[in-house]
């Protein structure tokens, strides 16, 4: 019997191959709808033609265009109800697509339409539920019936869950059970709530009010009625044995189809609260597929097997015993496939079978239909045949394609399955990609494909290389798809491989692509470390792999990634850990990955304690080796020396080259102090000798012992010279020039250079010219500054550097032949003028244009005379392709001539024609002097020069001028003087007073900046002596002298006065004291003396802040009532001793006119009173 021809999912055929229709999408069987949403009931399907679609409606056909509210989507058998205006009941049914085309009809399962249903609480009136302590409780909530059915909870007012546990829980149906009552379960919101899924409505009972008994209270009711203490006892129901609430009985039975959730549950009451276990006689549960709910009152089983059938027990238990309730389940199964139909694709002739197997409990009926009718019904076939669930073709025939339906049904539901036979003749097709590449490792199988289609299902052939047999043999394997094995393939497995296709229809034939690489491996692995706290350490890891192969090294630390450190470095082929930490320690793996393979190797690292260490210059490495030797490139590896206890930091490599500069070592570079081998890159035709430095903290180790001579071999120059440049001496010339390659960069002998140039945008040839050590080539007899296109490139004995760039560079300069003309000067003030010139034509600069140079000087001034002495002229350059510029510092009131001329690299052209300008007047300079003659007692006389720099025509002077004392300065005055005016005298000053004058010149323009002086008036020798004492009296000695005579005379008064005052024992204050003789005071004694007498040893000093005359002694006036007036306030307060607490301080301040008497703090007299 033929095998069925697959259809490949490449969207391309398929859209070119005929098919029969297929549903690809569609409704389920129970669809529950929302009455608020307009109804969308799913068909979608594919073919080749498009499918038609058409509907039935509770099994008659239902005519879509006829009602306004329903409307199919374009291309697509999905219905849309509009239900505005409708109720969605009128739209329930049973409702079955058919899709169609010229090669059949496909049908879509039976989808029942019912709309969702959340009908309201019936109303009803809850009593009171008075139940005593310790007894059982069950409040029923009995939802209304809903589509689906609602989901239930329990919630109080404050919409709150009801706590539930092991006593209190809430049933499969929605009940909620109590094992036992307790007091506090009292209370009046217990509400059942009902959430209906669809509408996504939620609905609530009417509360239900629980009122737990206790016996106390019970028991005080009843004796209030019937005169008795005691009525109930003192205990609540008592205990007892659990007892099951739900099931009832001692056995149920349970029914449930395979594939459901089984849900099985005991609810017990008694007291204590009983436990529930659950045990499957005969078997385990499994416990994948199972679990406990509700405090282990439910056992729930997803996805029920036939293996679930069977007997369970639950036990409730409690200390006072245990009941038992056995549950048999029986599974049931609706039909379930075993083997689904296929799609059958054949070829004229060919012989197929569609199978349709399926089983159930009980076993399903099977029933085949084609395209939609009954086969029964349908016109006979001699090329098909029913035998039970397989449907037999033979020797189909072009158009006998079309649709089968299977259906298998039993009383708990049915299987429906459209498959189609479509009859193809197609010549094959390759689809696996031209030209692919498959790319594998040594001694790994290779798979290559060679997908591919046609009817009858083409035959694969595999060739290798062009070659005309087939491969066969051990080694390859022809797999039915078309792929070809290859096992265990080596390199000369490589290589190009065909694949035919052939049926009686045609052939066709592709090339793939075999590449065998080189695994990957790790050569040099991580080795196991031991180091010390704060120390660095390098895991090396060193792999071999196929070199047209990426790789990528990744470290794991303890099989996981590497932490986020900035201490961990890692290398393209090690592992750096700086500042090694105790958190360090573990094992770092490496990983080398390739596209196609992968290597790892390990090693563990261990941190010991920082020991003290003293550290000195490393020793020299040593035993250096040089490997992987190629023409450019050289391995260089070492043995690190002794560290001396200061972790090497990096490592100096530095070569000698014998060849060209014999005996001088210069460095090559440099590598971490964690790596001991560097892939050096070298430079042809030179004679290396290597040598290592190792560097740490301290300072650098001594050279290693150089490596034995590694010479290149010469090459062709690998750059060209830098620094090409263009530019000629001579107006007719050009000189090349450019810097050399040294004789490291030559890259062989014979170094040489082409030099070549050619006119830019005249000349397409070039002209060349070979030379050998020099650094500039001129070329002769060329214009005056063009552009020219250069190139230099080196040779040697063994060939050219690669094509040099182009650079451009200008022929010699000449001369300007032009001057700049329309040059005119526009005078801006009196120290700044603007030049403006037209630019020259640029064929007349002849070189390149540097700027203008603007030449300027001062002919004369404008006060009628020329200059004593010629300016020499000054220049100022503006670069550029400038037209204009700005001349500064001129000086005010002058004539100045100007020409322009341009510049280029070679010089100046020729002037412009002479501009002549006058700037305006200015504000003059300083006078040349300022000076102060003839000084007497009330007058100065001034003399000054005019200004050097008049800067126009003098107008007059200003003279201003002030006393000054010290830093206060005096009235200013001011006076206007003539132009011709050189002097002025001052009359009417004050006597022996400093002057401060400043005189500045006036031109129209303004006043220009001021000279000053200071002079002072004197005394002159005629005066009178009384009047000169009078002048300046604190300035003489005879009056210093006798004022400190007299100070000094009331010093010496002072202190004798004070002297007189301490010798009177008694101050006034005692004498007064003594006439009041206050009889509070006193009495009051001390043990050796009478309080209230105040000796002159301690007291008599006088007291902070008083005033005290200098005479010693205190006016009546100013103190007539008590210490009072002396203190801070009313209050006079002793210490045990009898000194006073408190200083005396004066209430307020006296005239200062009545005594003279001083505000400040105690005089030095008083002061020294202390030490008489």
């Amino acid at each position: 019997m033929t095998t069925a021809l697959e259809v490949p999912l490449d969207s391309k055929i398929r859209e070119e191959l005929p098919q029969p229709p297929t549903i690809t999408q569609q409704s389920p069987k129970n669809y529950i709808v929302d009455p608020r949403e307009n109804i969308v009931i799913r068909c979608e399907a594919k073919g080749k033609p498009q499918p038609r679609f058409s509907w039935t409606r509770n099994g008659t056909h239902f005519d879509v265009e006829k009602d306004p509210k329903v409307t199919m989507r374009p291309g697509s058998g999905t219905l849309l109800i509009d239900i505005s205006g409708e109720k969605a009941e009128a739209y329930e049914g049973v409702y079955q697509c058919m899709a169609t085309n010229e090669h059949g009809t496909a049908l879509s399962n039976n989808m029942v339409i019912r709309q969702s249903r959340s009908p309201l609480w019936s109303k009803e009136r809850n009593e009171p539920v008075l139940v005593q302590e310790g007894a059982p409780l069950v409040l029923q909530c009995r939802p209304p019936a809903g589509l689906p059915p609602p989901v239930i909870f329990w919630m109080d007012n404050n919409f709150q869950r009801l706590r539930q546990d092991e006593r209190v829980s809430q049933a499969l149906n929605g009940d909620l059970y109590f094992s036992n009552l307790k007091v506090q379960d009292t209370r009046s919101d217990y509400i059942c709530y009902a959430r209906f899924p669809h509408t996504q409505t939620i609905q609530q009972k009417q509360p239900i009010t629980v009122k737990v008994l206790s016996m106390d209270a019970i028991n005080e009711t009843m004796a209030a009625f019937l005169n008795d203490t005691d009525f109930f006892g003192d205990s609540p129901v008592g205990e007892r044995r659990p007892s099951f609430v739900v099931p009832t009985g001692a056995s149920s039975s349970k029914m449930v189809l395979r594939g459901d959730v089984l849900e099985m549950e005991c609810i017990a009451e008694g007291l204590p609260t009983p436990s529930i276990t659950w045990r499957k006689e005969g078997g385990d549960l499994d416990s994948s597929r199972t679990s406990f709910k509700n405090f282990h009152k439910t056992l729930r089983i997803v996805s029920v097997t036939e293996a679930d059938a069977g007997v369970y027990r639950c036990t409730a238990s409690n200390h006072l015993g245990s009941v038992h309730h056995v549950i048999t389940v029986t599974v049931r199964a609706a039909p379930y496939w075993v083997k689904a139909p296929k799609n059958l694709v054949l070829s004229p002739k060919e012989t197929g079978v569609i199978t349709c197997q399926a089983t159930g409990d009980p076993k399903p009926d099977i029933t085949w239909l084609i395209n939609g009718i009954l086969i029964a019904n349908a016109p006979e076939d001699p090329s098909r045949k029913v035998e039970g669930d397989s449907l037999t073709f033979t020797d189909v025939q072009t158009g006998s394609s079309a649709v089968y339906q299977c259906n298998a049904s039993n009383e708990y539901g049915y299987l429906l399955a459209n498959s189609f036979i479509n009859v193809l003749a197609e010549p094959p097709r390759i689809l696996t990609a031209p030209d692919k590449v498959y790319q594998v490792i040594t001694n790994t199988a290779a798979f290559l494909d060679c997908a591919s289609f046609g009817s009858p299902v083409p035959k694969i052939t595999w060739f290798k290389d062009g070659q005309n047999s087939a491969l066969a043999g051990d080694r390859y394997e022809m797999h039915e798809n078309g792929t070809l094995e290859i096992r265990a393939v080596l390199k000369l497995n490589s290589g190009r491989y065909t694949c035919m296709a052939m049926n009686a229809l045609g052939n066709r034939e592709n090339h793939v692509y075999l590449e065998v690489k080189e695994p990957t491996r790790i050569l040099m692995q991580p080795e196991y470390k031991v180091v010390q706290r704060n120390r660095d350490v390098v895991f090396e890891c060193k792999a071999k792999h196929d070199p047209t192969l990426v790789t990528v090294m990744t470290w794991l630390k303890d099989n996981e990634e590497l932490p986020e450190d900035e201490r961990l470095m890692v290398g393209a082929d090690s592992l750096t850990i700086n500042d090694v930490t105790e958190g360090d320690e573990g094992t770092y793996t490496c990983i080398v990955n390739t596209t196609l393979d992968q290597d790892s190797a390990s090693a563990r690292l261990t941190v010991l304690p920082l020991l003290p260490v003293y550290s000195v210059q490393p020793d020299p490495p040593k035993d250096l080796e040089l490997t992987d030797q190629r023409e450019r490139s050289v391995q260089l590896t070492w043995i690190p020396g002794d560290d001396h206890n200061s972790p090497i930091r990096k490592f100096i490599i530095q070569y000698e080259d014998a060849l060209h500069h014999p005996g001088i070592w210069k460095n090559l570079t440099e590598v971490p102090g964690t790596k001991t081998t560097a892939y050096l890159k070298l430079s042809p035709y030179v004679s290396y000798t290597f040598r290592v430095l190792a560097v740490n903290e301290v300072g650098f180790s001594k050279p290693s012992t150089p490596s034995r001579q590694y010479i290149t071999k010469p090459a062709a120059p690998d750059e060209n010279p830098s620094e090409v440049q263009g530019a000629g001496n001579e107006h007719n010339n050009l000189i090349i020039s450019w810097k050399p390659l040294t004789g490291f960069q030559s890259n062989g002998p014979g170094l040489q250079y082409n030099v070549s140039w050619r006119q830019k945008d005249v000349e397409k040839d070039w002209t060349s010219v070979t030379v050998a050590n020099v650094s500039k080539f001129v070329v002769s007899g060329t214009p005056t500054f063009v552009p020219y296109e250069l190139m230099v490139r080196a040779l040697n004995d063994f060939g050219s550097a690669p094509e040099p760039r182009v650079v451009i560079g200008y022929s010699g300069e000449d001369l300007p032949t032009a001057a700049p003309d329309g040059v005119q000067v526009l005078v801006q003030s009196s120290t700044l003028a603007e030049v403006r010139w037209e630019p020259i034509p640029l064929r007349t600069v002849r070189g390149r244009l540097n700027g203008y140079n603007v030449y300027y000087w001062k002919e004369r001034s404008l006060h009628g005379h020329h200059t004593k002495h010629h300016k020499e002229q000054r220049v100022l350059t503006f670069s550029g392709n400038r037209t204009h510029g700005k001349l500064p510092g001129l000086e005010p009131f002058s004539r100045y001539a100007l020409n322009v001329r341009v510049v280029n690299g070679k010089g100046e052209g020729p002037a412009s024609s002479r501009q002549q300008f006058e700037t305006p007047e200015g504000v003059p300079g300083l006078p040349v002097f300022l000076e102060v003659i003839k000084p007497t007692l009330d007058s100065l006389t001034l003399e000054w020069g005019p200004p050097s720099e008049r800067n126009g025509i003098l107008t007059g002077y200003t003279l201003k001028y002030q006393t000054l004392n010290g830093t206060e300065l005096g009235q200013l005055k001011e006076i206007s003087l003539d132009s011709n005016q050189t002097t002025v005298t001052l009359l009417n000053l004050k006597y022996s007073t400093r002057y401060r004058f400043s005189l500045s010149a006036n031109t129209a323009k303004g006043e220009g900046p001021a000279a000053t002086r200071e002079a002072v008036t004197i005394v002159d020798e005629g005066v009178n002596p009384m009047a000169s004492r009078q002048v300046d009296i604190a300035t003489q000695g005879w009056f210093i002298g006798l004022m400190c005579a007299i100070a000094l005379l009331i010093l010496v008064l002072l202190i004798v006065c004070f002297i007189r005052r301490n010798k009177g024992g008694k101050y006034p204050v005692k004498e007064k004291e003594d006439a009041h003789a206050d009889p509070e005071i006193q009495p009051m004694k001390d043990d050796d003396g009478t309080f209230g007498e105040y000796s002159d040893t301690e007291d008599h000093k006088p007291l902070k802040g008083s005033r005290t005359p200098s005479n010693g002694t205190v006016k009546k006036d100013d103190s007539d009532d008590s210490l009072v007036d002396y203190g801070e306030g009313g209050d006079v307060q002793f210490n045990e001793d009898g000194s006073f607490i408190g200083q005396y301080s004066g209430r307020k301040e006296r005239d200062t006119a009545e005594g003279n008497e001083s505000s400040e703090a105690p005089s030095p007299v008083n002061a020294m009173n202390s030490f008489v």
